[in-house]
């Protein structure tokens, strides 16, 4: 089994047992207190770590063997779901922690995994067809393991869930611990603290994707912050239907990963991010003024197709880009910049409806996707050159 195989077997293995967990844990919070307040903390947390600590963890990551980060990083999120079976409806704190340490865990996973990928499959064609692989696997897991979750919650219940997600985790600690990839040593000096930071916003490339993608992801948090009241309120429909738009949005996800190499071929970088953002951001519109369920899951659909292709583009474009002695801190710095577009657009979003109302919030919120399209034109070079290491 080749490094490249074991590395896409990890990252599928844990991220089923991850998206298990995204239906788990809302529920579990919920079913245990009754408050939304006490759910909506528990997802709001998820974001912190990579906010608060992901810079400072790239920069540590940019001098460590990244394997053996990845395979701590998975022992230390099995042991933080492992917590969360000591929690009861007077003793939350256990689930609250395990939030915590499993995401600051995946705060090191995540830049870790996108640094190894291009020592282990180089910065040529391969890396993009190594994306869109697991673009494709990710995808697929977002289709199906959402509705497996409540399935298994459903009939052998929220233990038998948590001991999935730690069996992933373990099972993907024992395969990154054979990798035997290494990424050349560098005699260049230690990295400064927001190394990664400094070299994003000082490489034009990587600075106008930077901005660019972030205002993208606040539109984009904030319209998902709406789901839910744009299900109940403007199609009249039950709760559970978010998880056919869902799905929906999975297949989406799982055909652009599919033609994200071919698009790549006909388009330079900067056109490819506008244009899948532009194409997003119609797909919102569709989606949210949709009729009836059929079309807002069509619409869903179209949300995903190019989100999927834009999402792998800008990750290809991060790899072959960034200096290679501090590509983990740029990841870090990325990671952070989609946490922060989380936070604000989460909490903007259920504010502004209560000014604006519902309809004309989410029509809003579709206007600056598409402004963020047209800031992708500024401020991303469109040379060729430019995409290169500095």
């Amino acid at each position: 089994m080749s490094d490249f195989r074991r590395l896409w077997f990890s990252g599928a293995i844990s991220g089923i047992g991850s998206w298990l967990l995204v239906v788990a844990i809302p529920f579990h919070v919920f079913a245990l207190t009754g408050s939304a307040v006490a759910t909506g903390l528990a997802l709001a947390l998820e974001a912190l770590p990579p906010l608060l600590i992901g810079p400072w963890a790239g920069v540590l990551l940019d001098r460590w063997n990244l394997a053996r980060a990845m395979w701590i990083a998975d022992l230390v999120s099995a042991a933080a779901v492992g917590l969360i079976l000591f929690a009861d409806r007077d003793h939350l704190w256990p689930i609250y922690l395990a939030i915590l340490l499993e995401n600051t865990a995946t705060t090191v996973f995540r830049p870790a995994a996108r640094a190894l990928l291009p020592a282990v499959v180089g910065t040529g064609k391969e890396l993009a067809t190594a994306n869109a692989i697991n673009a494709v696997t990710s995808s697929a897991i977002r289709l199906a393991a959402p509705p497996l979750g409540a399935v298994l919650l459903a009939g052998p219940g929220i233990k038998f869930v948590l001991a999935v997600d730690i069996t992933s985790y373990l099972l993907s600690a024992a395969t990154i611990a054979t990798v035997r990839t290494r990424r050349h040593p560098t005699t260049s000096p230690p990295p400064r603290p927001l190394e990664g930071f400094r070299a994003a916003v000082n490489h034009r490339a990587l600075r106008g994707i930077l901005i660019g993608q972030t205002i993208f992801l606040t539109a984009n948090a904030g319209l998902t912050a709406l789901l839910v009241p744009f299900t109940v309120n403007r199609l009249q429909a039950p709760g559970y239907v978010v998880g056919y738009l869902i799905s929906g949005l999975g297949a989406g996800y799982l055909i652009g990963a599919a033609l994200s190499t071919r698009a790549a071929r006909l388009l330079g970088v900067r056109e490819l991010l506008a244009l899948t953002q532009l194409a997003t951001a119609a797909a919102y519109f569709g989606l949210f003024n949709a009729p009836n369920i059929p079309i807002a899951i069509v619409g869903a659909a179209l949300i995903g197709l190019p989100g999927s292709i834009l999402l792998i583009t800008a990750q290809t474009t991060i790899q072959r880009t960034a200096p290679r002695e501090v590509l983990a801190s740029v990841s870090a710095i990325f990671f952070a910049g989609d946490s922060l577009a989380l936070l604000i657009g989460a909490l903007a979003a259920p504010a502004a409806t209560t000014a604006l109302g519902l309809p004309l919030t989410l029509n809003t919120i579709a206007g600056l996707a598409v402004c963020a399209a047209g800031l992708t034109l500024l401020v991303v070079p469109s040379h060729p050159a430019s995409f290169t290491r500095s």
